[in-house]
């Protein structure tokens, strides 16, 4: 790469898309020049709100643009596997919002069109660079805690609208995918695979499932997850041990700090986020790519497909399908 500037453009501009740019501000190295929408009057808004250098009506636009080294995706589940191998093949380095795809099979073509081309590719697990939950597995790994024996996280919150995007099932909408997700990732970066997965849902009329309970039977652990649009929760994070009990803060997957709750005493840590949150996954594509890695080591294709393998077996324990699900 001839500069140190590495340029963004941003394909889907809806709500996660304005949060994450403004993080994209906060990075000295990390340039705004693009933006698509399948509006190009959405495309003007939201460029000149964030100054962006280009603003298109197409996302084929966008991808053929010789000055974008890197394009995030942050437009409805069903399309990401699609855009991203599209974008992949256009030489374009893609962080993709999570989850990465609906299924393992798309998942696996996305990360074979990477290896293709030979460019990066991130899911956007965003909490999985939280200097919290950075700090959370190094004490973890350290024996803090003792050995780990229970997990418990979820993730709800109502939805005003129910017949918006997030609970449309042609989009693959619903509580799992939306949010479900991240106590999935907390399970995992802690754990690992589960051995059984137990899990039933409740559904809107569209097919989209309102609320998911999750049970991750291990070897020697459980983690009981639980995802909703129809009420909220805490929105927190528990992580047992032998040793201690270790509270994530809330709201837990854009934490800012964790109590540890040991031998009678509590310990308090705090580690701020720069903006939101974003900015930490946006060093993490800036490191790569200028490392000329396809992937990170803290959040790698493996653990990608890994993590959307347990929501495929959540699906199938609750009966949860998409249509035309390729």
């Amino acid at each position: 790469m001839k500069a140190s500037t590495i340029k963004w453009g941003v394909i889907g501009l809806g709500n996660i898309a304005h949060q994450f740019v403004r993080d994209l501000a906060l990075i000295k190295e990390a340039e705004l020049y693009a933006v698509a929408s399948r509006s190009v009057d959405k495309a003007k808004d939201f460029g000149s709100k964030y100054k962006a250098k280009k603003m298109y009506g197409s996302y084929q636009e966008l991808m053929k643009d010789p000055e974008i080294d890197i394009i995030y995706i942050a437009t409805p589940h069903d399309s990401h596997k699609n855009l991203t191998i599209e974008a992949l093949e256009s030489g374009k380095h893609v962080l993709c919002e999570k989850p990465i795809a609906i299924n393992n099979e798309q998942t696996k073509a996305m990360i074979d069109a990477s290896k293709k081309q030979n460019k990066f590719l991130m899911e956007a697990f965003w909490t999985r660079f939280n200097p919290s939950i950075q700090q959370i597995l190094y004490k973890i790994n350290q024996g803090d805690l003792g050995d780990i024996k229970y997990i418990n996280a979820d993730f709800a919150f109502r939805v005003e609208n129910p017949t918006g995007r997030m609970t449309d099932i042609t989009n693959a909408g619903g509580s799992l995918l939306d949010m479900g997700v991240y106590p999935l990732m907390l399970s995992y970066i802690v754990l690992g695979k589960p051995k059984k997965v137990l899990a039933t849902s409740n559904f809107f009329e569209s097919g989209a499932d309102k609320q998911t309970a999750m049970i991750l039977q291990y070897e020697n652990a459980q983690a009981v997850l639980h995802s909703s649009f129809v009420s909220p929760s805490n929105m927190s994070a528990t992580i047992s041990g032998t040793e201690g009990r270790l509270n994530i803060h809330s709201i837990w997957h854009e934490t800012q700090g964790f109590s540890i709750l040991k031998n009678g005493h509590k310990i308090d840590y705090h580690y701020p986020t720069l903006g939101k949150g974003f900015t930490y996954e946006i060093e993490e594509c800036h490191r790569c790519i200028q490392n000329n890695q396809i992937e990170s080591e803290f959040w790698t294709h493996q653990n990608s497909l890994d993590v959307i393998e347990i929501a495929d077996e959540v699906r199938k324990q609750s009966g949860l399908k998409f249509p035309n699900e390729l």
